[in-house]
């Protein structure tokens, strides 16, 4: 099984675009974490589209796209790393059988939010990651009812770019399609007439891909997709990219986020069960600390032996 994720352009080059299909990345989150079957579709949904989002940006860092929910869905998290390395998680209280919907499970009292994240690779002396919120809401205060209709409200609203995207997620694969009409340049895309034909160009693409079903994006592999819907287009592909599932979880990492509870705070989790026990939220990994490891923790860095490996 192969993950493939291939950027386009369609026609004179007005209309931009990114295909995303997960199959063994997916298969591998699934094995990790297992959730609620309409959970377990909208975070594969946000894996695809974290993926999208950072294959339509010129960006070096991590994006980080977040549902904040006020339902049953506290949290719900998925990031794409620079080399598109995907993980995701997901915190939930009081699911039901009740919540059968986004609106239901993210924005039961109208004020869930959706939050994206750009974080920088290598960050300049005081810059900050960019941030951009949106509600799950639309202008009439609407409850919007998928993660497609909630991305599009975001990318008109932050990045001010015509957006139409597609996502689906079952237990075999998550998939996803992006397009976005390219932003005004000025010289031949300024002038009136290029201006029109820009929309129309959008427009047509938009009209083709609406076309396409989701358990048909699910089926197809994305040169069969792009082929299907945009062959009079003449669709140009560039190289494509291989998403894979990466967690950047690591003993050193789980070691600084105990210094920071203070020594305390461990030494009385030590004393009631003998030893501190961490699970990675995002792939489930284990990192036990003994008494011997908290005890290191807290030395002075010079004196701190390696870190020992870390327990699956």
């Amino acid at each position: 099984m192969s993950d493939t994720l291939f950027k386009f352009m369609l026609g004179t080059g007005h209309v931009r675009g990114v295909v995303v299909r997960l199959q063994s990345t997916w298969q591998e989150m699934r094995r990790r974490r297992q959730h609620d079957a309409l959970v377990q579709s909208l975070l594969g949904e946000m894996t695809v589209a974290s993926a999208l989002l950072a294959g339509s940006l010129k960006f070096d860092g991590t994006l980080i796209l977040q549902i904040q929910g006020d339902g049953p869905l506290q949290l719900a998290v998925a990031e794409c790393q620079p080399d598109f390395g995907l993980r995701a998680t997901v915190k939930t209280e009081g699911l039901s059988a009740q919540a059968a919907s986004l609106p239901e499970l993210a924005n039961a009292h109208g004020l869930g939010r959706c939050v994206i994240t750009l974080d920088p690779r290598n960050k300049m002396p005081g810059q900050q990651p960019y941030q951009g919120i949106v509600s799950l809401a639309d202008a009439d205060g609407e409850a919007l009812g998928s993660m497609a209709t909630v991305l599009q409200q975001y990318l008109a609203q932050s990045e001010q770019i015509p957006s139409w995207l597609i996502l689906a997620s079952n237990d075999e694969a998550a998939c996803g399609l992006l397009l976005q009409r390219m932003p005004d340049s000025g010289g031949k895309l300024g002038a009136a007439s290029s201006e029109e034909q820009a929309d129309e160009d959008f427009s047509r693409a938009v009209h083709l891909a609406s076309t396409l079903s989701r358990d048909e994006l699910l089926r197809g592999l994305p040169e069969e997709l792009l082929h299907k819907l945009f062959w009079q287009e003449e669709p140009r592909v560039f190289n494509p990219q291989a998403p894979h599932f990466h967690c950047t979880c690591s003993k050193l990492r789980v070691a600084d986020m105990l210094r920071m509870l203070g020594q305390g705070e461990v030494e009385s989790v030590l004393k009631e069960q003998g030893e501190v026990d961490v699970t990675c939220e995002f792939c489930g990994a284990q990192y036990a600390f003994d008494l011997v490891d908290a005890a290191q923790l807290f030395r002075p860095e010079v004196n701190q032996p390696p870190a020992p490996p870390q327990r699956q």
